[in-house]
């Protein structure tokens, strides 16, 4: 077997840890060949309970509910998990195999014969905001860029290279590589879902009293990380640890201000130009509607909306941007979402649809997070520039 193992005990439970690649067939057939002897009493695998749930209940994406995501500001966390999803998927494509078939090959054996299944990965959710918190504002554009290569860059990959992601001399120098470019960036991806699905493991197994063998399924760049955990004693208890790795730490207030003072400046320059005179006064209305509708209906134009949502974008902007409350981005997102109702099949297509630029636009759900997002962008920038014009019209 070429996958990498590592095995130690745990509370009394002798641990197999198995090195997986998440579009390798022969992680697939590893998986197969330590399960079906059935000398494992226990499957723990790599998954948080909602990608569980979307493996085994794939139908449940067409529950999506739009407005709730665009009303709850969850619209670009949905679309970078989509967008993180596109190389994998890509990869799979590439290779004809599933992505993550070997974690579902893990569950479904569990699921046939009744083995207890352990979730010990930390929500996707929690992770992405908690990367996204980590890293200073200004870095965050490579982030964004990042999630954007992931869709556009297509290359073509050979099977033998997935297999060398395996091996622990090139895994290491990878992750040592990502660490040096943004350390911030690696811990809160890495060390910390290491600690997580350690504390995890610590926490399942200090439930169980008779002792078990158990088979943890998890993704080779974890492999040495997890065991390290495991292995050095733990100052806090698992339920300690996890309940802090599942914190998102509380943005800096200063940020929040800045809509605030930028709707404060704008709304003077408005005041300050009707006290100089009528005229002066509906020129800085005019450009400030011009400027921020005109931006924002090109951003969700660009998005592929609806004609009434480019309209409704264009009227609706000049007056979201005078209230932080609420976003241009929500108000076309949700129209679009009204107008285009996604159906049954752009649902059954939308992970596959995300791996490409093409299939952003054809997707009417894909498309509706792309009004939200660059309706918003679009918004954003119109605020600047029609703030810049009004103060140079008044200085």
């Amino acid at each position: 077997m070429k996958e990498p193992i590592l095995e130690q005990f745990i509370d009394g439970h002798r641990l197999t840890l198995l090195g997986t690649a998440h579009v390798s067939l022969a992680s697939v057939e590893a998986v197969q060949q330590l399960l079906e002897p059935g000398e494992y009493d226990v499957v723990a695998v790599e998954l948080c309970a909602s990608r569980h749930h979307l493996m085994t209940e794939p139908d449940s994406m067409a529950q999506l509910d739009l407005f709730a995501v665009i009303r709850s500001g969850k619209a670009p966390l949905v679309a970078s998990s989509l967008a993180l999803g596109a190389y994998q998927q890509r990869l799979a494509e590439d290779l004809g195999i599933e992505p993550g078939a070997e974690m579902r090959a893990a569950v479904n054996y569990a699921r046939e014969h009744g083995l207890p299944l352990w979730l010990i990965d930390r929500d996707v959710g929690i992770t992405l905001r908690r990367v996204y918190r980590s890293v200073p504002w200004w870095q965050r554009f490579n982030l964004i860029a990042g999630l954007l290569a992931s869709v556009v860059v297509r290359e073509p990959i050979k099977a033998e290279e997935v297999e060398q992601l395996k091996r622990g001399d090139m895994l290491s120098n990878t992750f040592e590589y990502f660490a040096e470019q943004s350390p911030s960036l690696y811990h809160s991806l890495i060390a910390e879902r290491d600690q997580f699905m350690a504390a995890r493991l610590r926490q399942e197994s200090a439930a169980t009293r008779s002792p078990r063998r158990i088979l943890a399924v998890v993704g080779a760049g974890h492999l040495q990380g997890i065991a390290a955990e495991l292995e050095r004693p733990s100052p806090t208890p698992p339920s300690q640890t996890i309940a802090e790795l599942n914190s998102v730490p509380v943005p800096s207030r200063w940020p929040q201000a800045i809509p605030w003072v930028i709707v404060g400046l704008v709304l003077c320059g408005f005041a300050i130009g009707f006290y100089r005179s009528p005229e002066l006064g509906w020129t800085l209305v005019a450009d400030w509607v011009l400027i921020n509708g005109a931006l924002t209906a090109i951003g969700v134009t660009i998005a592929g909306g609806h004609p009434l949502t480019i309209i409704s974008a264009f009227f609706a902007a000049p007056l979201t941007s005078l209230n932080p409350t609420i976003g241009a981005g929500m108000v076309t997102g949700a129209i679009e979402a009204w107008l285009r109702k996604p159906r049954v099949a752009d649902f059954s297509r939308l992970r596959k649809d995300a791996a490409s630029v093409k299939g952003w636009w054809h997707n009417r759900v894909t498309r509706v997070l792309l009004v939200f997002i660059l309706g918003t962008l679009g918004s954003a920038i119109g605020t600047y520039v029609a703030g810049f014009r009004i103060a140079e019209r008044l200085l």
